[in-house]
């Protein structure tokens, strides 16, 4: 079983200030995909981020999945600080979740969301919306298992 964790990232929801929508969707994505889901966890953008990120890898989880603090405005650092801990980038899966999401919505190519990878662990940002949040776990559905076998150091499938 996938161990994931949720995370959204959002100075306000943080605060107080309304609830976090968008985790909860994260959080019944990822159980939907069988993976037992930590979160999620609600933090503001910026070191926090980092420090969430570096502990989840330190505990092992296979995936961390953030929401929120990909966009344009100065507060949005979340992909920064996701920078700082990968080790490896998988930039195809940001592009496609871009991708999938300009479809419905062409701002969508605004988000600078990354995935990557950090020890054992796929780090992926997607943008704070639920809308968002569904778009790239639609992405995402047809591929973690395998990319947490390849970090794991599975081989690939070999046809019959």
């Amino acid at each position: 079983m996938i161990r994931a964790m949720a995370v959204t990232v959002s100075n306000r929801a943080s605060a107080g200030v309304y609830e976090d929508t968008s985790g909860p969707v994260l959080a019944e994505r990822l159980r939907e995909l069988g993976c037992e889901v930590d979160g999620p966890v609600v933090i503001p953008d910026g070191e926090p981020v980092e420090k969430v990120l570096r502990d989840a890898v330190a505990k092992g989880y296979d995936a961390v999945v953030t929401s929120g603090g990909t966009g344009l405005t100065p507060t949005d650092r979340t992909p920064e600080m996701t920078r700082r801990v990968i080790e490896r980038e998988v930039p195809g899966i940001a592009e496609a979740i871009r991708l999938t999401g300009r479809e419905k919505v062409p701002a969508a190519i605004l988000s600078r969301g990354l995935a990557g990878v950090a020890g054992r662990t796929l780090i992926v940002n997607l943008p704070g919306s639920t809308g968002g949040v569904r778009d790239g776990m639609d992405v995402l559905a047809g591929v973690l298992r395998h990319a947490i076998d390849q970090i794991g150091g599975g081989d690939h499938p070999r046809a019959p």
